[in-house]
């Protein structure tokens, strides 16, 4: 079908949660690339009658682009191998082209497939500073979705060292400059202090108050002064925290202290299934998803996503190389570290999980409280930190697991009990997603914490993405292919084909500072750095 500058798409059940819309038959009306409120009489209609109709979809935290994803991709050739994705026959007689799959596809496969669920806008996790221009270049390459990406602070040595010499409003503008000059979108911490620590020769930090070079820079510190930054420069999204001591039993001290830490201030608490253990460190595992969660409720400036796990092969890919230092020597698998002489630190090791091994069971059934136990929908946004917790591409059945009781009852039965002992899984949590709550966790929710006011609706105005799937029982086929994906006024998916490819915009900030700090910022190239000043960052 050609796809007219006017569109009515006609007689769908509407999922808008932003517009207060839960499930009401009426048109959704496009002109150009944006919705609107009518259109005249006579104006092409797409009828979809019957379907379910939703914005497209938003991804708050992946890892599709940049130098340690590259890197993903280099250390997984049988993967690629065996999972070739042809180029798709396009309408409009475009060209297309082939890419690879896996767990970490590449960028024409991640957009194609990205849009084949879906989605429109997907964002990328962490970015190096020093690698922002290669970001951007396998972003400019991933056709159809609208991206940007977070810039890792919290671990490079001029940030720390303002720290250190108390100078919060320099740390401010050299965070304002940076994002600038990366064209980024948001701030991310990783580990703070921790891969500085871990990268000098040292074991980590275990604690917030842990000392980091200076006795004055704690992990503490680090948190508190990069997330008054994001909210002194009034960045539309919130610091994103990738706290310390991920995966380790006992961590849920760590993350609640976090938070504590910055209570009252808005914050973002990333992929927290990884951060959402009880037990203690070498004494076993349990799950302490009720009391972070508990936590996070009682809370309205927290957000967080789940980085849910799911059964199968992944690739964990992290800027908190001793992490994956770690895993690397605990598990004997291959692996590679990046961005060792950036400003931030970089591991990969491929991995899989398993439905009869202990840990990847507890983690499974740690994802899945934290999203029954939430509260507000509104603030815990669906995700599995691809492709650390798993693919993308599984999406669908984590949505058929969190609306479906009676499905996701059975898989619990199948799954090593060992660590399971107090699990609220165990108490037959009841509760079932319905589709206005994925339609918030998946669209409405990310959207409105990454302070994009132009996606995740259907109201007028909002960017012309709209999803629509024709209803299911099994509702992670019903996810898994929509009969239409709409991206920008243009029909880019119908019945579950890619039928064409445009380009997706790019998603940054330029927040105001004072620029005086780039003068200091110039001295400390010149002093340490092999990078000239002139050449730092993704401009022009």
């Amino acid at each position: 079908m050609t796809t007219p500058s006017r569109l009515r798409i006609a007689g769908g059940t509407v999922y808008d949660p932003a517009n207060g819309v839960d499930g009401a038959v009426q048109d959704v009306c496009i002109e150009g690339d944006r919705i609107v409120a009518e259109l005249p009489a006579g104006v092409p209609r797409l009828d979809v009658r019957g379907m379910v109709v939703m914005p497209g979809g938003v991804d708050i935290h992946a890892h599709v682009a940049g130098s340690s994803v590259n890197h993903a991709r280099r250390l997984l050739p049988e993967e690629h191998a065996a999972d070739p994705v042809p180029a798709p026959p396009l309408a409009d007689g475009a060209p297309a082209r082939s890419g690879t799959g896996g767990t970490v596809p590449s960028t024409f496969a991640t957009g194609y497939r990205y849009a084949g669920l879906g989605y429109t806008t997907a964002m990328e996790a962490a970015v190096a500073p020093l690698a922002a221009r290669h970001a951007h270049a396998e972003l400019d390459d991933t056709p159809i979705i609208d991206s940007g990406f977070y810039v890792l602070l919290g671990n490079d040595d001029y940030l720390l060292r303002q720290i250190a010499a108390g100078e919060t409003a320099r740390a401010r503008d050299y965070a304002g400059w940076l994002l600038g000059v990366t064209r980024a979108y948001a701030i991310k911490i990783v580990n703070p202090g921790g891969v500085t620590v871990w990268k000098g020769g040292g074991r980590n930090v275990s604690g917030l108050d842990d000392v980091v070079g200076s006795s004055a820079v704690t992990p503490r510190k680090i948190l508190e002064t990069l997330a008054g930054a994001a909210n002194g420069l009034a960045l539309p999204h919130p610091v994103h925290i990738h706290c310390n001591n991920l995966g380790q039993p006992g961590n849920s001290a760590t993350t609640l202290e976090s938070m504590r830490a910055l209570a009252g201030r808005r914050a973002h608490f990333t992929h927290l299934q990884f951060h959402s253990y009880g037990g203690e460190r070498g004494k076993g595992w349990k799950s302490a998803a009720r009391d972070v969660i508990d936590y996070v409720n009682g809370h309205a400036e927290l957000s967080v996503d789940v980085g849910q796990v799911m059964f199968g092969s992944a690739t964990t890919v992290t800027a908190d190389g001793p992490v994956e230092h770690l895993l690397y020597a605990s598990s004997g698998r291959k692996w590679v570290n990046v961005d060792i002489e950036l400003e931030t630190g970089c591991g990969i090791v491929p991995y899989a999980y398993r439905e009869q091994a202990a840990v990847a069971a507890l983690q499974w059934a740690v994802g899945l409280e934290l999203f029954l136990l939430a509260k507000d929908p509104w603030r815990v946004v669906l995700s599995t930190d691809h492709p650390n917790g798993g693919t993308f591409l599984s999406y669908p059945e984590l949505i058929r697991l969190l609306m479906d009781r009676a499905y996701r009852d059975e898989r619990l039965k199948a799954v090593n009990q060992k660590l399971l002992a107090g699990s609220a899984l165990l108490d037959g949590l009841a509760r079932e997603y319905t589709l206005g709550e994925i339609a918030i966790v998946t669209r409405a929710g990310p959207a409105r914490l990454l302070g994009l006011p132009q996606k995740g609706h259907l109201g007028p105005g909002a960017d012309a993405d709209v999803t629509v799937y024709a209803p299911d029982a099994d509702r992670a086929k019903m996810f898994a292919a929509p009969r239409y994906v709409i991206k920008g006024g243009t029909v880019v998916v119908q019945d579950g084909q890619l039928r064409r490819a445009s380009a997706g915009a790019r998603l940054a900030v330029r927040p105001d500072y004072d620029v005086a700090v780039k003068k200091d910022v110039k001295r400390f190239f010149d002093d340490y750095a092999t990078v000239a000043f002139e050449n730092y960052g993704a401009e022009p």
